[in-house]
């Protein structure tokens, strides 16, 4: 039978492991991991929260009349989705945003701390739950901010009127509208946050990373990611460890009518496993043996004819390269980011630069039960201050 290649397969929707997908050692007691047939992929956890928010409305809650909507090129939304999706605009953004703010008396950083902080406590709690269990290996949450732009879809339906009903309907089901969170921003806007953030002593822990990502799809039911480096020669892949794709407990998009870019809060989690199944243990390896550093290739891997699979079970099913310049402060950490990633379901591909920010300070407090003494909330107001103040514009200014 002629070898298909993965890109050209279909693949089935998958799950995060259940309890009952392990096996137990009889030798060690310790746990392996073993895929299951059913479920579909993990990426919303059972109790996630999503929602949308906007800052900059006038004082009866309605977009400024020089807001409007307009279409943006994007190849990878528009190869997926057939259609060019829209972002909102403020034809000259006052800058000004006390005059536009939800409340005279209330700072934007402050409305926003407001609105997410019972759904931020309430999702943290499922994560401190799902640790607990202690079931799936070691369970690592995070807490980040992404920049960028959402990105609205559903060309001619969309509209300011159902947008605007999507902000007011925030907890209802209906009037829900189809968007995605671009996080793809400018050349001159990273380097403009790196000049910011040269001079911050809180940020003085500077470090560059590079990674490859191997995301490995079973047929019998799940998609794990495998986490490389680059060999000291180079060519080939150093295997670091085998988590889990990313679960989100909440989302919250704030769309931020005075500024040049919007926010994304997520809270998410990922399951680093020790110990693989033997048979998964070895398709893993042997995947990711086979693979070829090449600048020339989506997503910077490659691999021999055939090799991108293992038997008629496991195979390739999207690539990462991502290269990092970390910015570590004792409460956040902030990462710019040159991604190039590579789907072989869809045949899709993303190249883009990225600013995240990791608010690892919250994280821990949240962990450690700082959220009773009212720390977290006091530190997230002063983080989404400083995203805001520092973030949001072309210049990394606040006006």
């Amino acid at each position: 039978m002629a070898h298909i290649p993965s890109r050209k397969r279909s693949l089935k929707d998958v799950e995060d492991p259940s309890p009952d997908q392990f096996e137990r050692n009889s030798k060690s007691g310790k746990r392996k991991w073993q895929p299951s047939d059913r479920g579909r992929n993990p990426a919303h956890m059972e109790h996630f929260i999503s929602k949308i928010w906007a800052v900059g409305l006038t004082d009866d809650g309605c977009f400024p009349t020089l807001v409007r909507l307009e279409s943006v090129s994007c190849e990878t939304f528009e190869c997926k989705k057939r259609e060019r999706p829209k972002v909102l605009v403020h034809d000259h953004p006052s800058r000004d945003v006390n005059k536009t703010s939800p409340s005279s008396t209330k700072s934007p950083w402050l409305f926003i701390a407001e609105k997410i902080q019972q759904d931020l406590h309430t999702s943290f709690q499922d994560v401190m739950n799902e640790m607990g269990s202690q079931k799936f290996g070691e369970v690592k949450p995070s807490f980040v901010a992404r920049i960028g732009k959402v990105y609205f879809h559903g060309s001619p339906s969309i509209s300011l009127d159902t947008i605007w009903k999507s902000l007011v309907a925030e907890n209802s089901s209906q009037n829900k509208v189809k968007k995605t969170f671009c996080t793809n921003v400018p050349d001159v806007y990273v380097e403009a946050v790196e000049r910011m953030l040269v001079p911050k002593t809180r940020f003085g822990n500077v470090s560059r990373k590079e990674h490859y990502n191997v995301k490995v799809l079973d047929k019998l039911g799940a998609t794990i990611s495998c986490k490389c480096s680059p060999t000291e020669d180079g060519g080939k892949l150093e295997l670091h460890k085998v988590e889990s794709i990313t679960a989100r407990h909440l989302i919250a998009d704030i769309l931020c009518l005075d500024k040049d870019f919007d926010l994304r809060l997520m809270l998410a989690t990922r399951k680093t496993f020790g110990k693989l199944h033997d048979d998964v243990d070895r398709a893993v390896r042997e995947l990711i043996k086979s693979a070829k550093i090449d600048p020339n290739a989506k997503g910077g891997l490659s691999w021999p004819p055939g090799k991108e699979s293992f038997g008629d079970r496991f195979s390739v099913s999207a690539v990462w390269h991502t290269k990092f310049k970390v910015f570590k402060g004792p409460t956040m950490t902030v990462k710019l980011r040159d991604a190039d990633r590579f789907d072989f379901k869809s045949s899709t591909v993303q190249v883009t630069k990225e600013v995240i920010v990791k608010m690892t300070e919250i994280a821990r407090q949240l962990r450690d039960g700082g959220a009773e003494s009212g720390a977290v909330d006091e530190m997230l107001q002063e983080t989404l201050k400083f995203l805001w103040d520092q973030l949001l514009n072309h210049d990394c200014s606040s006006m």
